[in-house]
């Protein structure tokens, strides 16, 4: 796979993740320069994990967030789609349970989970809304969702910079440091294809969540994103109505920011 868009191939995206996972974490904190263990705090902090909660972590790799956050006395799964990833966390962390499945068809009842939480992750789904769909089901009513996704940085000079990085130096890094640079190209494509901030936001509105903001690290080179599942019985009524009319006219639907 060498050319990124929005309707990956699962199979070809989990293969590519698979030759990636012995030194993933290792080329992640270079072509970071450090912030990515940062930013793996920051999204700790934000989903704000309690002892005794269930929390999904969605394409957990390795299981390096998983570990911070099951640190609270939460019990953290920690789910991915790339058979080398489970693998390498299962050996690096055997206290942590780890599930091999798509994010679009998770393998959880309904409302099993105080907390989702996807990191980098969501631009590699097939289809990102039909992810979402799926961890607004999983979550309680009054549950919290997490995604910290690489964005779109608003000032112009610092965006054209920053895609300057992506094409030019990020592949002699990944050259240098990982198991398997081809794939860091299609990674790179990837975060210059995803959408911004604004528009992740309304696909999350569009899910269903409620208290939907976020809030941009390293100046919108990554942001965090943040929501609610309804607590409110009527709510919830609603946001499943609007579902089922969206799927009988293939219409996204949209719920109302209200907290």
């Amino acid at each position: 796979m060498s050319k990124a868009d929005l309707g990956k191939q699962p199979d070809e995206v989990a293969g590519m993740f698979d030759g990636v996972a012995k030194h993933y974490d290792r080329t992640n904190a270079v072509l970071s320069a450090g912030n990515a263990y940062l930013w793996r705090i920051q999204t700790v902090r934000a989903v704000a994990p309690q002892p005794g909660e269930r929390i999904l972590d969605l394409a957990a790799g390795t299981g390096t967030s998983s570990v911070a956050l099951a640190h609270s006395g939460a019990h953290v799964i920690a789910v991915d789609f790339s058979e080398g990833m489970i693998a390498e966390g299962r050996k690096r962390h055997p206290e942590i349970e780890f599930v091999q499945a798509d994010i679009e068809k998770l393998p959880f009842g309904d409302e099993e989970f105080d907390a989702v939480t996807i990191s980098f992750g969501l631009r590699n789904v097939n289809d990102p809304k039909a992810g979402l769909a799926e961890m607004y089901r999983v979550l309680k009513p009054g549950g919290r969702l997490v995604i910290c996704e690489f964005s779109k940085p608003p000032r112009a000079l610092l965006r054209i910079g920053y895609q300057a990085y992506l094409k030019y130096v990020m592949p002699l890094v990944a050259g240098a440091t990982s198991s398997n640079p081809d794939a860091y190209t299609y990674l790179a494509e990837s975060i210059r294809e995803w959408p911004d901030q604004g528009q992740l936001s309304q696909w999350i509105r569009g899910a269903g969540f409620i208290r939907v903001a976020y809030r941009n690290l390293t100046s919108g080179v990554v942001a965090l994103h943040r929501g609610r599942k309804p607590v409110d019985a009527a709510v919830l009524a609603s946001v499943a109505k609007r579902k089922r009319v969206a799927a009988r006219t293939k219409v996204t639907p949209s719920a109302d920011d209200n907290s």
